[in-house]
Protein backbone atom coordinates (compact mmCIF):
# COMPACT_ATOMS: atom_id res chain seq x y z
CA UNK A 1 0.00 0.00 0.00
CA UNK A 2 2.83 2.37 0.86
CA UNK A 3 4.41 1.82 -2.58
CA UNK A 4 1.10 2.67 -4.27
CA UNK A 5 0.88 5.90 -2.27
CA UNK A 6 4.40 6.81 -3.33
CA UNK A 7 3.59 6.28 -7.01
CA UNK A 8 0.48 8.47 -6.75
CA UNK A 9 2.47 11.17 -4.96
CA UNK A 10 5.13 11.08 -7.67
CA UNK A 11 2.52 11.36 -10.41
CA UNK A 12 0.99 14.34 -8.65
CA UNK A 13 4.36 16.06 -8.37
CA UNK A 14 5.14 15.46 -12.04
CA UNK A 15 1.80 16.84 -13.18
CA UNK A 16 2.27 19.93 -11.03
CA UNK A 17 5.77 20.37 -12.46
CA UNK A 18 4.36 20.30 -16.00
CA UNK A 19 1.55 22.71 -15.08
CA UNK A 20 4.05 25.26 -13.78
CA UNK A 21 5.54 25.58 -17.26
CA UNK A 22 2.34 26.05 -19.24
CA UNK A 23 1.99 26.96 -22.03
CA UNK A 24 5.65 26.73 -23.08
CA UNK A 25 6.34 23.20 -21.89
CA UNK A 26 9.07 21.66 -19.76
CA UNK A 27 11.97 19.27 -20.38
CA UNK A 28 12.10 15.88 -18.76
CA UNK A 29 15.10 16.93 -16.72
CA UNK A 30 13.45 20.10 -15.41
CA UNK A 31 10.24 18.22 -14.58
CA UNK A 32 12.29 15.67 -12.65
CA UNK A 33 14.10 18.36 -10.70
CA UNK A 34 10.84 20.16 -9.84
CA UNK A 35 9.23 16.88 -8.77
CA UNK A 36 12.33 15.76 -6.82
CA UNK A 37 12.69 12.67 -9.01
CA UNK A 38 15.56 11.11 -10.93
CA UNK A 39 15.35 11.81 -14.65
CA UNK A 40 14.63 8.16 -15.65
CA UNK A 41 11.78 7.99 -13.12
CA UNK A 42 10.32 11.28 -14.33
CA UNK A 43 10.55 10.06 -17.93
CA UNK A 44 8.75 6.79 -17.19
CA UNK A 45 5.93 8.61 -15.43
CA UNK A 46 5.60 11.20 -18.18
CA UNK A 47 5.40 8.53 -20.87
CA UNK A 48 2.71 6.71 -18.88
CA UNK A 49 0.79 9.94 -18.41
CA UNK A 50 1.10 10.64 -22.14
CA UNK A 51 -0.54 7.30 -22.91
CA UNK A 52 -3.48 8.34 -20.74
CA UNK A 53 -3.78 11.75 -22.43
CA UNK A 54 -2.78 13.61 -19.27
CA UNK A 55 0.34 15.11 -20.85
CA UNK A 56 1.45 15.80 -24.42
CA UNK A 57 4.91 16.06 -25.91
CA UNK A 58 5.80 18.74 -28.45
CA UNK A 59 7.97 18.07 -31.51
CA UNK A 60 10.79 19.82 -29.59
CA UNK A 61 10.49 17.24 -26.80
CA UNK A 62 8.82 19.49 -24.22
CA UNK A 63 6.04 18.21 -22.00
CA UNK A 64 2.69 20.03 -21.73
CA UNK A 65 -0.59 19.24 -20.05
CA UNK A 66 -2.76 16.96 -22.18
CA UNK A 67 -6.42 17.09 -23.23
CA UNK A 68 -7.58 14.83 -20.41
CA UNK A 69 -6.48 17.39 -17.84
CA UNK A 70 -8.78 19.93 -19.49
CA UNK A 71 -11.71 17.52 -19.36
CA UNK A 72 -11.01 16.63 -15.73
CA UNK A 73 -10.67 20.28 -14.80
CA UNK A 74 -13.89 21.17 -16.59
CA UNK A 75 -15.74 18.46 -14.70
CA UNK A 76 -14.42 19.71 -11.34
CA UNK A 77 -14.88 23.41 -12.09
CA UNK A 78 -18.51 23.52 -11.03
CA UNK A 79 -17.52 22.59 -7.47
CA UNK A 80 -14.13 24.22 -7.08
CA UNK A 81 -13.66 27.10 -9.50
CA UNK A 82 -14.60 30.49 -8.11
CA UNK A 83 -12.12 32.44 -10.22
CA UNK A 84 -14.95 33.92 -12.32
CA UNK A 85 -16.17 35.66 -9.17
CA UNK A 86 -12.77 37.33 -8.71
CA UNK A 87 -12.77 39.10 -12.08
CA UNK A 88 -14.69 42.17 -10.94
CA UNK A 89 -12.47 42.62 -7.89
CA UNK A 90 -9.30 42.32 -9.97
CA UNK A 91 -10.53 44.85 -12.51
CA UNK A 92 -11.46 47.35 -9.81
CA UNK A 93 -8.10 46.92 -8.10
CA UNK A 94 -6.06 47.27 -11.29
CA UNK A 95 -8.07 50.30 -12.43
CA UNK A 96 -7.90 52.04 -9.05
CA UNK A 97 -4.18 51.42 -8.47
CA UNK A 98 -2.61 50.99 -11.89
CA UNK A 99 -0.89 47.84 -10.60
CA UNK A 100 -1.24 44.21 -11.65
CA UNK A 101 -3.84 42.34 -9.59
CA UNK A 102 -3.94 38.58 -8.96
CA UNK A 103 -6.25 35.92 -7.58
CA UNK A 104 -4.57 32.88 -6.04
CA UNK A 105 -5.92 29.74 -4.41
CA UNK A 106 -4.57 27.49 -1.69
CA UNK A 107 -3.77 23.97 -2.81
CA UNK A 108 -2.48 22.01 0.17
CA UNK A 109 0.81 23.57 1.27
CA UNK A 110 1.03 25.81 -1.80
CA UNK A 111 -0.70 28.68 -3.52
CA UNK A 112 -1.37 28.72 -7.25
CA UNK A 113 -2.05 31.90 -9.21
CA UNK A 114 -5.30 31.53 -11.15
CA UNK A 115 -6.08 34.93 -12.67
CA UNK A 116 -4.09 38.06 -13.56
CA UNK A 117 -5.37 41.54 -14.44
CA UNK A 118 -2.74 44.04 -15.56
CA UNK A 119 -3.00 47.68 -14.54
CA UNK A 120 -2.23 50.80 -16.54
CA UNK A 121 1.24 51.46 -15.09
CA UNK A 122 3.65 50.56 -17.92
CA UNK A 123 6.38 48.94 -15.79
CA UNK A 124 5.22 45.65 -14.33
CA UNK A 125 6.49 42.83 -12.18
CA UNK A 126 6.54 39.46 -13.91
CA UNK A 127 7.18 37.32 -10.85
CA UNK A 128 3.54 36.18 -10.80
CA UNK A 129 1.66 34.64 -13.70
CA UNK A 130 -1.21 32.22 -14.12
CA UNK A 131 -0.20 28.74 -13.02
CA UNK A 132 2.81 29.65 -10.91
CA UNK A 133 2.97 27.99 -7.51
CA UNK A 134 4.67 29.03 -4.30
CA UNK A 135 4.84 27.36 -0.88
CA UNK A 136 2.76 28.91 1.88
CA UNK A 137 4.79 31.67 3.49
CA UNK A 138 6.29 32.75 0.15
CA UNK A 139 5.00 35.74 -1.88
CA UNK A 140 2.25 37.92 -0.49
CA UNK A 141 -0.56 35.45 -1.27
CA UNK A 142 1.17 32.55 0.44
CA UNK A 143 2.19 34.73 3.34
CA UNK A 144 -1.30 36.05 4.05
CA UNK A 145 -2.94 32.62 3.76
CA UNK A 146 -0.41 31.09 6.15
CA UNK A 147 -0.87 34.00 8.57
CA UNK A 148 -4.59 33.36 8.97
CA UNK A 149 -4.45 29.61 9.48
CA UNK A 150 -5.03 28.34 13.04
CA UNK A 151 -1.93 28.75 15.20
CA UNK A 152 -1.41 24.99 15.47
CA UNK A 153 -1.42 24.62 11.68
CA UNK A 154 1.08 27.46 11.31
CA UNK A 155 3.43 25.81 13.80
CA UNK A 156 3.10 22.38 12.18
CA UNK A 157 3.74 23.85 8.73
CA UNK A 158 6.88 25.69 9.85
CA UNK A 159 8.09 22.56 11.65
CA UNK A 160 7.79 20.58 8.41
CA UNK A 161 9.07 23.09 5.85
CA UNK A 162 12.47 24.75 5.51
CA UNK A 163 11.85 27.61 3.09
CA UNK A 164 15.50 28.68 3.17
CA UNK A 165 16.49 25.74 0.96
CA UNK A 166 14.99 27.49 -2.05
CA UNK A 167 14.33 31.07 -0.96
CA UNK A 168 17.29 31.88 1.27
CA UNK A 169 17.78 33.55 4.63
CA UNK A 170 14.91 36.01 4.12
CA UNK A 171 12.63 32.99 4.56
CA UNK A 172 14.20 31.59 7.70
CA UNK A 173 11.63 30.56 10.28
CA UNK A 174 12.12 33.57 12.54
CA UNK A 175 11.76 35.97 9.60
CA UNK A 176 8.59 34.21 8.42
CA UNK A 177 7.14 34.34 11.94
CA UNK A 178 7.87 38.07 12.14
CA UNK A 179 6.06 38.64 8.86
CA UNK A 180 3.12 36.54 10.08
CA UNK A 181 2.83 38.74 13.18
CA UNK A 182 3.01 41.90 11.06
CA UNK A 183 0.41 40.53 8.63
CA UNK A 184 -1.96 39.73 11.47
CA UNK A 185 -1.43 43.22 12.89
CA UNK A 186 -2.12 45.19 9.71
CA UNK A 187 -4.51 42.76 8.00
CA UNK A 188 -2.55 42.29 4.79
CA UNK A 189 0.79 40.75 3.85
CA UNK A 190 3.70 42.76 2.49
CA UNK A 191 6.48 41.36 0.31
CA UNK A 192 9.30 43.92 -0.11
CA UNK A 193 11.15 42.23 -2.95
CA UNK A 194 11.83 38.99 -1.07
CA UNK A 195 11.66 36.77 -4.18
CA UNK A 196 12.97 39.13 -6.87
CA UNK A 197 14.69 42.34 -5.88
CA UNK A 198 12.63 45.39 -6.78
CA UNK A 199 9.39 43.43 -7.22
CA UNK A 200 7.07 44.23 -4.31
CA UNK A 201 3.59 43.10 -3.47
CA UNK A 202 0.81 43.01 -0.92
CA UNK A 203 -1.86 40.37 -0.37
CA UNK A 204 -5.17 39.98 1.46
CA UNK A 205 -6.84 36.71 2.40
CA UNK A 206 -10.19 35.61 1.02
CA UNK A 207 -12.14 33.33 3.36
CA UNK A 208 -14.65 30.52 2.86
CA UNK A 209 -17.81 29.95 4.89
CA UNK A 210 -15.77 28.31 7.67
CA UNK A 211 -13.58 31.44 7.96
CA UNK A 212 -10.66 29.51 6.51
CA UNK A 213 -8.25 31.42 4.22
CA UNK A 214 -8.55 29.50 0.95
CA UNK A 215 -7.70 32.25 -1.56
CA UNK A 216 -5.93 35.59 -1.77
CA UNK A 217 -6.05 38.81 -3.74
CA UNK A 218 -2.72 40.52 -4.33
CA UNK A 219 -1.13 43.49 -6.03
CA UNK A 220 2.41 43.53 -7.37
CA UNK A 221 4.65 46.11 -8.97
CA UNK A 222 8.00 47.85 -8.73
CA UNK A 223 9.28 48.99 -5.36
CA UNK A 224 8.62 52.74 -5.47
CA UNK A 225 4.95 52.10 -6.28
CA UNK A 226 4.59 50.40 -2.87
CA UNK A 227 6.36 53.02 -0.77
CA UNK A 228 5.33 53.73 2.83
CA UNK A 229 3.16 56.71 1.93
CA UNK A 230 1.08 54.74 -0.60
CA UNK A 231 0.97 51.27 0.90
CA UNK A 232 -1.80 51.91 3.48
CA UNK A 233 -4.18 53.03 0.74
CA UNK A 234 -3.31 50.00 -1.39
CA UNK A 235 -3.90 47.80 1.64
CA UNK A 236 -7.27 49.43 2.32
CA UNK A 237 -8.46 48.84 -1.24
CA UNK A 238 -7.19 45.27 -1.18
CA UNK A 239 -8.88 44.42 2.12
CA UNK A 240 -12.14 45.95 0.93
CA UNK A 241 -12.15 43.81 -2.21
CA UNK A 242 -11.08 40.69 -0.31
CA UNK A 243 -13.94 41.14 2.15
CA UNK A 244 -16.43 41.65 -0.69
CA UNK A 245 -15.12 38.62 -2.60
CA UNK A 246 -15.34 36.44 0.52
CA UNK A 247 -19.02 37.32 0.82
CA UNK A 248 -19.70 36.62 -2.85
CA UNK A 249 -17.96 33.25 -2.72
CA UNK A 250 -20.01 32.23 0.33
CA UNK A 251 -23.25 33.19 -1.41
CA UNK A 252 -22.22 31.34 -4.57
CA UNK A 253 -21.35 28.15 -2.69
CA UNK A 254 -24.54 28.20 -0.63
CA UNK A 255 -26.76 28.17 -3.71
Amino acid sequence: MQASHQVVARIGRVLRAVSQHEPDGVTTTAAGVAADLARPTAHRLLVALQQEGLVDRTPAGLWQLGPETFLLGSAAAARYDVSHLAGASLRRLSEATGESAFFSARRGDETICLVREDGSFPIRSHVLHEGIRFPLGVASAGQVILSYLPEREITDYLDDHDLTERYGATHARKAVEQRIAETQRQGYAFNPGLIVRGSWGIGAAVFDSDESPQWALSLTGIDHRFADDRRPELGRLLLQEAHDLSRRIRRFRSQ
